[in-house]
């Protein structure tokens, strides 16, 4: 057995956790230099929580372990190909590596939502341009 596939051992036993709770089955570590710093299931229902994916609970979870929100050196194992919402989430948490299980084949969203953009536009480009300069100069 691999290493990735021990790992996902560990996911596996998470989202079978979710299963007899009730929850999508799907499971999810982060491991920072061979060990666990982030672990976690779907708990979306019984959280009443929309972002209470695996992965960003776990992600969560390795953050403050490691007290750190940028997770360079870490790998994250889910068991179910990670959403738009969580793909976005490692991508800015810095994960090094992501492994996951299965392919998930209703990663487009069921789901559509009206968007208005531009609304106070130079304002709110305006106040993120001048925190970012005031970063840098200090």
């Amino acid at each position: 057995m691999t290493r990735d596939e021990e790992w996902m051992q560990k996911a596996l036993e998470l989202a079978r956790d979710a299963a007899k709770i009730g929850e999508v089955p799907v499971g999810a570590i982060v491991v920072f230099e061979d060990r666990i710093v982030g672990r976690a299931h779907n708990r979306r229902e019984i959280d009443r929580n929309p972002l209470a994916h695996a992965e960003l609970l776990a992600i969560h979870q390795a953050s403050m372990h490691l007290d750190r929100w940028r997770l360079t050196g870490c790998t994250l194992y889910v068991t179910l190909e990670p959403c738009p919402m969580c793909a976005g989430a490692l991508i800015n948490a810095r994960l090094d590596r992501l492994v996951f299980g299965a392919l998930d084949e209703k990663i487009i969203p069921n789901h559509r939502i009206s968007t208005t953009s531009g609304v106070l536009s130079s304002e709110s480009a305006a106040l993120l341009k001048q925190f970012f300069k005031e970063k840098r100069q200090k």
